[in-house]
């Protein structure tokens, strides 16, 4: 599967927000509740009511950060 590279900021942009969503609502609920049986599903419902925030997040701030780390890096 081949994506033309003009979606490359949004592609990088949802699938950053997505790997950390899923690992940081993991990480809040485990050291927030523990382990227990609804964990996964409590998880699931954590990712898909977050992520919709932090998608148009990580698409807005990347370039900024980027621009950033250009200016600051040698």
């Amino acid at each position: 599967m081949h994506i033309p590279a003009r979606f490359a900021p949004i592609i990088f942009s949802a699938l950053l927000s997505a790997i950390m969503v899923c690992i940081v609502s993991a990480f809040v609920l485990v050291t927030s509740q523990g382990v227990h049986p609804g964990i996964l599903e409590q998880w699931l419902k954590s990712c898909l009511t977050t992520w919709p925030i932090a998608f148009p997040t990580v698409a807005l701030v990347a370039p900024w950060v980027r621009r950033i780390v250009e200016r600051i890096t040698v």
